[in-house]
């Protein structure tokens, strides 16, 4: 499972979780909620499932037939409990010599507990045949962080009314939803083959896990498919998909790699996923575990509740990812997501999480995996640059120092899917790739996928495993960063002894609790040469002398850059400039740089900004235009002639338009020509920043050039077009505004939502102007939970002022809309408190 679109790059779910965190605080602190989460007890296994399902589009209903093949775990047993979330249970018997005999049952709505025919022992398998109606819209359930909700089986515009949006059905087991759509043990510790037939429309193509064996065309223009798993995997590993999607064959040796997606974005289907064959030679060599399963596909799908999800053999991705070859010029939205899920093939599908307390095992290895294959493909500072953002989610999560990553008590199963679980994790296991080595780090991995493949682990499971490829006993790593929450505040000062020749380096670990161990290297650079030393940090304050010809220009504490640490370096500036120079890592860099960006006026702040600027990695360069004040007059004499040859030569489309969106702050009408090429460029984000730098200059062109822009835009030109309607627009431009917001994710929708209030304050249809209110009223109750609540109450407080205001000077042909406006707005500014 990939959080909605990655806290990573998402400032605004960063913020959320802040937020999240004093939402909750009272829950947290409710010892009563905080029961110890124990593996759940095997009674019975399950061994086979078969499903033969239809589906009720008119009531969003699915009528199924369940065969549950199972047997007692270890002990004789003559009870069954099967999770049924929301069912209509019609029959309910087992199977005995080919005939049905019902049997005794009660039912609570959640659980079914079935007195079984006789005792049964662990070596006797029985049949129960469940015939059930799942009615997953009028279950009432909540999700997570990860997942926004938790209904199981979703029906996307089932009544096909709402003009371009596909008809589609897809579901969503994890972590507990698969019994929302069939009769299950939903656990995480049960594993069972399975069998599914599919009857729908036969204009429609389904997916479901493992291999497609059969296809029946109906007399009534349905289609019967059945899909088969011939290897155990985890009920909420389950999945359906049906609807109008194109499929492209890939294959990565003999394997089918398939990408399902809506017919508009068919065309790209190499492009968007042609990457996948080389992402599962990497990981099996690595591994030393091939590709374990029969085929690899992925699917886009609508209105997704979360980034994406691992289903075995058949990911399910949100329709984030479908982009055009146009799109794709400015970047991948969705290459790490894609690493994501496929390494999970392995963490989470081959070996699963024996519970959701040990969710790392699944999760903080699809985290990692992000980080080495972006190392791998496009270079170390790539993945160095992934492995520090995803540091720093965690490092601005206030709640997250007090979670523990291995997590047996919790309130909800729900509340481990956090930046704890993912980016904490994924860099406490690159930071144990480091201190193992590669080649070891990947043979303990090796170890732990081969001695549970198709079963569980866990975390003891996982350290044992390290622990025989290393031949090193690792119970202090996993002790203090498995089953202990929180970092080390790393504070580092230097003191050099001219007389003596002794440069001290004083470390002192801030933190409340005890002392974290921490190895790491120290280079110490001095005349052109550079000397390692290992060092191995177990108390809370240390002190290192080393010994020298004289003064040393750089000593760099953490020289491979990979603690987890919030750390605060007392080094010169002059320091600074010689580690942005000498010392090789991307975060070398990017420290410097920003110690430098609040010192500008130093003349070595400003030679550390002018490398940056010229560096050879794009997210250098990116990260040192957005440090630049360009109402510094000498920084801005400075820096220009570099952002002009950035904005006219930079290869990297994002760096060119970060470098135009700097150069239209200054509303200089100098750059009127280099702004009006822009929009002429093939890649949104440039054409984006041209038309911010033309708005700035001069609204009216902006508005024109807006108008023939639109019918092509994606992405933040899409972002900037409606900026520019609802400043200089009317009523008019709605539809654009309006469907521009619908289709923008999550970040796009939120840092739109200033220019939507404008456009709305504008509006004097009632009808546009309900239709406006109801889709910030949707945002700000889907997202309600990130404590958005008393933001969007402002927003929509200030356009009621604004209206009410606006009453006493209103022609009088439409104070009756106006009044039904500010009506309507009350209603909306209750809905959402």
């Amino acid at each position: 499972m990939k959080l909605l679109k990655n806290l990573t790059y998402i400032i605004l779910l960063i913020a959320f979780w802040a937020n999240a965190a004093f939402a909750q605080q009272k829950k947290d602190n409710n010892p009563a909620l905080k029961i110890y989460r124990a593996s759940v007890t095997k009674i019975n296994s399950l061994v086979h499932t078969k499903l033969d399902v239809k589906f009720d589009y008119k009531k969003r209903y699915l009528y199924g037939k369940a065969w549950l093949t199972l047997k007692p775990y270890i002990y004789p047993t003559d009870t069954l409990t099967l999770d049924a979330k929301g069912m209509d249970i019609k029959t309910l018997a087992v199977i005995k010599a080919g005939k049905n005999i019902p049997l005794k049952y009660s039912y609570d709505s959640l659980l079914l507990k079935i007195n079984l025919d006789k005792t049964y022992k662990s070596d006797e398998k029985y049949t129960i045949y469940i015939a059930y109606t799942a009615k997953p819209n009028e279950l009432k359930t909540k999700g997570s962080s990860a997942i926004t909700d938790a209904k199981g089986l979703y029906f996307i515009n089932p009544d096909s009314s709402q003009k371009g949006k596909p008809v589609q059905i897809w579901t969503q087991g994890e972590t507990e939803a698969s019994s929302v759509w069939f009769p299950t043990i939903d656990k995480p510790n049960q594993k069972t083959t399975q069998e599914i037939t599919m009857t729908v429309p036969a204009k429609y193509v389904t997916l479901s896990n493992g291999a497609l064996i059969a296809q029946k065309k109906n007399a009534d223009n349905t289609r019967t498919d059945t899909w088969k798993m011939d290897k155990p995997h985890a009920p909420y590993l389950f999945m359906m998909a049906v609807g109008d999607f194109k499929v492209y064959h890939d294959k990565w040796k003999n394997t089918p790699v398939d990408y399902y997606l809506e017919p508009a974005y068919a065309p790209y289907a190499k492009d968007i996923f042609g990457l996948t064959p080389e992402m599962i030679s990497f990981f099996s060599s690595k591994l030393g575990i091939d590709y374990p399963w029969n085929k690899y596909a992925q699917i886009v799908v609508r209105d997704y509740v979360s980034g994406a999800m691992e289903n075995t053999t058949a990911t399910l991705h949100g329709d984030f990812v479908q982009q055009t070859k146009r799109e794709l010029i400015d970047g991948s939205a969705g290459e790490d997501v894609i690493a994501h899920e496929l390494f999970h093939q392995w963490f989470g599908d081959y070996v699963t999480a024996e519970s959701w307390s040990n969710l790392s095992v699944n999760e903080s290895f699809a985290d990692l995996s992000e980080t080495l294959w972006l190392e791998y493909k496009h270079g170390k500072d790539a993945g160095d640059e992934h492995n520090y953002e995803a540091m720093q989610a965690y490092l601005n999560s206030a709640k997250a120092k007090t979670q523990n990553l291995i997590r047996f008590y919790y309130a909800d199963k729900e509340d481990v899917f956090d930046v704890v679980t993912y980016q904490k994790g994924g860099r406490i296991l690159n930071m144990l790739r480091n201190y193992l080595g590669n080649d070891v780090f990947y043979k303990g991995l090796n170890y732990y996928l081969s001695q549970n493949a198709l079963g569980n682990g866990e975390a003891q499971q996982l350290r044992l495993a390290f622990e025989k490829a290393s031949g090193q006993d690792l119970n202090w790593y996993f002790n203090q960063w498995y089953y202990n929450a929180g970092h080390p505040e790393l504070k580092i000062t230097y003191k050099w002894d001219n007389e003596t020749k002794k440069q001290t380096v004083y470390l002192a670990q801030t933190q409340d609790q005890e002392a974290f161990k921490l190895p790491m290297k120290i280079d110490v650079y001095l005349a052109g040469k550079k000397q390692s030393h290992n060092y191995f940090m177990t108390s809370k304050l240390d002190s290192l002398v080393f010994k020298l010809e004289a003064k040393p220009d750089l000593v760099n504490v953490d020289a491979d850059k990979i603690l987890l640490v919030n750390k605060r370096d007392d080094k010169t500036l002059e320091q600074f400039a010689f580690q942005y120079t000498n010392a090789p890592q991307y975060l070398d860099r990017l420290e410097a740089l920003k110690a430098a960006s609040s010192k500008l006026g130093n003349a070595f702040a400003q030679k550390i900004l002018m490398m940056a600027l010229a560096d050879k990695y794009e997210g250098i360069r990116l990260a040192a235009i957005a440090s630049i004040d360009m109402d510094n007059p000498d920084v801005k004499t400075a820096v220009l002639p570099f952002i002009l040859n950035i904005a006219k030569k930079d290869s990297k489309t994002k760096v060119k338009a970060a470098a135009l969106e700097l150069l239209a702050s200054l509303k200089d009408v100098s750059y009127i020509a280099m702004f009006n090429d822009a929009v002429k460029s093939e890649s949104y984000a440039v054409q984006s920043a041209g038309l911010n730098g033309i708005a700035a200059l001069d609204n009216d062109a902006a508005f024109i050039i807006a108008q023939k822009l639109q019918k092509d835009s994606k992405g933040t030109l899409t972002s900037t077009i409606s900026s520019i309607y609802a400043n200089k627009g009317d009523e008019n431009n709605f539809d654009f505004v309006s469907k521009a917001f619908e289709d923008a994710g999550v970040q796009q929708k939120f840092n739109s939502l200033p220019a939507f209030a404008i456009m709305l304050g504008k509006l004097n249809d009632v009808q546009n102007f309900k239709t406006g209110l109801n889709q910030v009223k949707k945002f700000a109750i889907d997202n309600k939970k990130y404590g958005i609540g008393a933001f969007m109450q402002t927003m929509l407080g200030n356009i009621l002022k604004a209206k009410t205001e606006g009453l006493a000077t209103a022609d009088a042909s439409i104070l009756p809309a106006i009044n039904t406006q500010i009506a309507y707005l009350k209603e909306t500014i209750e809905a959402i408190k």
